[in-house]
This record gives structure tokens, sequence and C-alpha cells, in this order.
């Protein structure tokens, strides 16, 4: 999936795991772009008595570079606070949470957020309170009520929340990684089976999400609000991290740890699925550790794919038009790691500068669209990823039609894509709460009490 569980290290850390990013203009406010970080991934709502939380002993962040080095030029840093009001009981909550402050919420967390730009660090706001997670209809009645309390007003029009949200990612996980197995395409796999439907793997998962909203001219290199998509001013690249302390000790007398030392960077994400399905096992936890700007390492991996010299492997006869492309993949170099230069794409261009990273590019002079497509550029919508990510965005089969050879034409107009790779698709759509049409965006969590466990099968 995005980045749920992308490296052998961070797999067994999920309060540090970034699982998905989202950079757009607000529909609501089109002056404004929304940053989007989840974290803990594959939350079942039904997980009481200890439910999900950020980590107090964790350093959460969302950068943006503007300047085109694939630093980070703008952080916004949040970190937590957790406390326990009753000593004496084992409960989440001693009654029902009919407001974000009740003192029947046992466990109740808070925040601070920061902006840091060069050497000035801002704080932008202090204790302000998440919402309990959602335990059910008794002990949350009214959840859409204590979200909305956990949307603060800072300073410049800027929102922001914390919090617990449904997972708006959606992968037919369970098919691909059984052999890169896409449901609707089972007939033509080199095992084949029925073709049937895709699945949502994330269906009833919660994340943990940190969105800020903030002004335009608050993110580009020299303070302006671009109108001209070609301008290169226009372009930002975003990113998410988590850091720990380099030192824990456990302390036996209190049952507790301890954190010292320097924080160190153990998770980050940029595009979806990069870590996951592009750079090889050895290398995840590395990559994790290390900054966009040291991406040229791993570029290697980008130009020859491990998944595009599978797919003619796996699907017999269906992609031959790939298999034959000996050449290096420019196409998916510039989608993930330059972002498209000008000329590529008519009246389009997300280019960071020549340094390869893994960011999130997005063109702040390009509106908000009127009627999102969720295949976004490829399918004609310059609003969409791979400019930036919105939450219905279809990263999955825009990136696997991609990788299919679908975009090769767009800087080798001598290849023709295989017919397939206008086609395939993992089949499986979004099928968590609805998508909200105002800040945080996200749709309200799945409650405790409201989950009914699936089924599974051994055979």
């Amino acid at each position: 999936m995005s980045s749920h569980r992308e490296a052998p290290e961070i797999s067994k850390d999920p309060v540090a795991d970034s699982t998905d990013v989202y950079a757009f203009r607000s529909p609501a406010n089109p002056g404004n772009v929304v940053l989007i970080a989840n974290f803990i991934p594959l939350q079942k709502p039904d997980s009481g008595p200890n439910f999900f939380e950020f980590g107090d002993d964790v350093l959460y962040e969302i950068h943006v570079s503007n300047k085109g080095t694939a630093q980070a030029d703008i952080s916004y840093q949040f970190k937590f606070k957790t406390k326990v009001r009753n000593n004496r009981t084992f409960l989440y909550n001693t009654g029902p949470i009919s407001d974000i402050d009740d003192e029947t919420w046992n466990r109740p967390q808070s925040y601070s957020v920061k902006r840091v730009k060069g050497n000035d660090t801002t704080t932008l706001g202090s204790n302000l309170p998440c919402p309990p997670v959602n335990v059910g209809k008794r002990s949350t009645p009214d959840y859409a009520k204590l979200a909305g309390q956990a949307v603060h007003q800072l300073p410049r029009g800027r929102k922001v929340f914390a919090g617990q949200r449904a997972d708006a990612f959606w992968v037919d996980l369970g098919s691909i990684f059984d052999l890169g197995a896409l449901r609707p395409f089972n007939e033509a796999h080199l095992i084949p089976m029925g073709a049937m439907d895709g699945i949502n793997s994330v269906q009833s998962f919660n994340v943990h999400t940190i969105a800020i909203e903030v002004p335009i001219d608050e993110l580009t290199r020299d303070g302006s609000t671009p109108s001209d998509p070609m301008s290169a001013t226009s372009t930002i690249g975003v990113w998410a991290t988590a850091s720990r302390r380099t030192s824990r000790v456990f302390n036996k007398k209190t049952g507790t740890y301890r954190d010292f030392g320097k924080w160190r960077q153990v998770s980050r994400l940029g595009n979806p699925l990069f870590n996951e399905v592009v750079v090889p096992m050895a290398e995840k936890d590395l990559w994790n550790s290390r900054e966009p700007s040291g991406d040229s390492k791993y570029q290697k991996f980008v130009y020859k794919p491990e998944l595009a010299g599978l797919l003619p492997v796996l699907y017999p006869g269906v992609f031959p038009n790939l298999a034959a492309y000996d050449k290096q993949r420019a196409d998916l170099h510039a989608i993930l790691l330059t972002g498209i230069p000008e000329g590529v794409v008519p009246g389009f261009q997300n280019y960071t500068g020549p340094v390869p990273s893994d960011m999130l590019r997005l063109n702040v002079a390009i509106p908000p669209s009127d009627d999102p497509n969720p295949l976004g550029l490829v399918g004609g919508d310059p609003a969409g990823f791979p400019n930036g990510r919105r939450l219905e965005d279809n990263v999955t089969t825009i990136e696997i039609r991609a990788v299919a050879g679908l975009t090769i034409p767009l800087v080798d107009p001598s290849f023709t894509p295989d017919d397939a790779a206008a086609a395939v698709e993992d089949g499986s759509e979004y099928t968590n709460s609805p998508l909200l049409g105002e800040f945080p965006y996200l749709g309200l969590p799945g409650g405790g009490y409201q989950t009914e466990p699936g089924t599974t099968q051994a055979s």
C-alpha cells in the first residue's frame, strides 16, 4: 500500500510510520494550500482499552522545498503531549464524551505546532487539543462534533487538525502482493484465476492525521501567490517525516521509557508507493533515514523499475512493447524525481530542479478543478496527481499505468504503449467514510462499536 508497512524496521514502529502525504489547493479556500500527513497505519477501530494516539516521543514534520535544492526551506513541526486524568481506572473514558474537554475522557492528547524557516522558529499554536478516537455510539455519541472542535484556527487564516480519521487510501493489497496479481486481469496472469472486482484492503481502517492549511504566499520562495503555471516560483516540493531521539532508556521502577539525544529521522514519505515498490528491500530502512536531496542514490531503481520488468512476465503476451523497451524510464524519472519540465505536457509543469528527489510536487498556480478526475494529470486534470495529490486521486491506478508504459510517449514519441497500459488497474475503490467538502477533508473515522470484523479464508 502507499506506505503503510513499506520497510522492515518502521513496520515495527507504527506510531512513527507515515502512511500517506497529500498536498493540494483548498477547494473551499483556493488561496490556501492543504498539507496532510497520515501516520499509524491499519488502525482497527475496536482496539480498546488502549486506543491509538500520536507518540509523545516522536517529532512529526511536514516539509516544503521551494528553492530547487530538495532541502526543507519551510517545516511545520508537531509535538504531542498525553496525560491521564484518573490513574485508578483502566478505561479510556469513564462515561460519554460529549465535549472535547470533558473530564470523562481519561487520556486526552494535545499538541503544539511550529513553523521553521531558516533560523526562525514561530509557534503557531500550543496546547491544541486532539479529539478522542471514535470509541463507539455510547462513548463518543456525536463524533462529528468532537472532530469539529479539534479544527483550530491559527494566525493568517491558517487551520490545523490532528487526530483520528478514516484512511483515504485504497488498494487491493491482498492481490497485488500475491505475485503481482490484479483481480480484474486474473485470467491473463501467469497463474490464471477468474476475473473479479478488486477489494479495498484498508476498508474500515483508520489512521492518525496531521492536516494544516496555509496561505499560498507562505510557501513560495518569494512570498508571492503565482498565477502563471509556467513560473519557476509556482512549484513546491512536499514530504513528511517522523523522528526519534538517538537513545532510549527503560526505567524499571516506573515502567516507562525516557529518550535522550538528538532527533534522528526514522520515517519519510513523498510520492505514494515510492519506497513501497521502487526501493529494494535491503535499501528501504536506509531510504527512510535520508533526506530527499540525497535521492540520486536511488534513481537507478526509477530508471529501471523492477515492476516494469515483472509485468510482461506475470502477464504473458499482454505487454510486448513494454518488454521490448530497453531505454531508461525518463518518464518515471521526471514524474517521481524532478517533476515534469515545461514542454512535456502543454500548459503544465511542476519541475523543481535537477536534483533527483522523492517529493510531492505541487504547482500552486493551477486552480482546483470543478470536476476532479481521479486519474489526475493522465486523465486530463492538471490539478491532480502527480501535481500534488488530492484525497480522491486514484494513485494506485495512475502509477500502475505509468509503470506499464502509458507515460513513455511523453518523453519518447517513438514508443507505442501496449493496449493494456491504458486499462490496467487493481479494481479497488474507496469504501471508507465519505470524504468531506471542507477542512480537514478526510472522512470521519470508523467507530469501534460500529465495526463488524470481516472474515478470512485459508483457501
